[in-house]
């Protein structure tokens, strides 16, 4: 979903009334041209927002919840576990893995947990709504947005939502409005509000049952996205073959 115009230009006023369109673009690293088509097509995209809000010191996540579009997003609502969990990389959980299975005489970890790399991951999107999915989510989001199963499906597949598709799903399974936009990599977790040891935190409460077995999912689906992508490169060897 796109912002209108005239809200984004009253926006806009309001956190820089003095600058030019020339300034604004100059602050915030967008194209003049890019903003100048938006603005005559009347549609300003979210990423646009974004990046004037960070240029200009304003937390992303206000600004946006200044449209009607993400009114939500005014009231803060702390990420669950499965949310923080579901947004830890892959690597992460088997370093996590071995770095449990390292312990000494005592019984106690003789490794440094190590650090988590930044939310978002390769799977992040798809992970999240999955840990958020009591089985008929997919479906209140196909009927409060009118965008089809099998179209938001494909997006997941691409590891991609839109901002409004990623707070509709938020809305529909109740969690926090902002937790599909860390997911797209649209905020980061400090901008929506998260401590920044909340995920470390979340996969230290996993117990090691839970934290192998996740593991263990995360191989499995990677397995045959693997296998799916193989599969798709051999049949387009042959076309290639063919056509040779």
């Amino acid at each position: 979903m796109t912002l209108p115009a005239k809200a984004f230009q009253r926006w806009l006023q309001g956190i820089a009334p003095n600058a030019s369109t020339a300034d604004v673009c100059r602050i915030s690293g967008i194209k003049r041209t890019t903003l100048a088509q938006q603005l005559v097509r009347g549609k300003v995209a979210v990423a646009t927002v974004v990046s004037i809000s960070r240029a200009y010191g304003v937390n992303p996540v206000s600004a946006l919840a200044s449209f009607d579009a993400y009114r939500e997003l005014a009231a803060p609502v702390p990420p669950t576990r499965c949310e923080l969990v579901s947004q830890i990389s892959t690597p992460d959980l088997l370093r996590a893995v071995l770095a449990r299975s390292t312990v000494d005489p005592a019984g106690r970890s003789s490794a440094e947990p190590p650090a988590l790399s930044p939310a978002p991951h390769a799977t992040s999107v798809k992970n999240w709504v999955e840990a958020i999915d009591d089985g008929e989510l997919r479906h209140r989001v196909s009927a409060a947005t009118g965008v089809a199963p099998q179209n938001y499906s494909a997006q997941l597949t691409a590891n991609r939502l839109s901002p409004e598709l990623a707070v509709a799903t938020s809305l529909a399974a109740g969690v926090g409005a902002a937790g599909g936009l860390v997911a797209t990599g649209l905020i980061t977790e400090a901008e929506a509000g998260w401590p920044p040891d909340a995920r470390q935190a979340a996969l230290d409460s996993l117990h090691d049952g839970e934290l192998t077995a996740l593991a263990g999912d995360r191989l499995q689906a990677l397995g045959k996205t693997l296998k799916r992508q193989e599969h798709d490169q051999e049949q387009t060897d042959k076309i290639w073959e063919n056509l040779g």
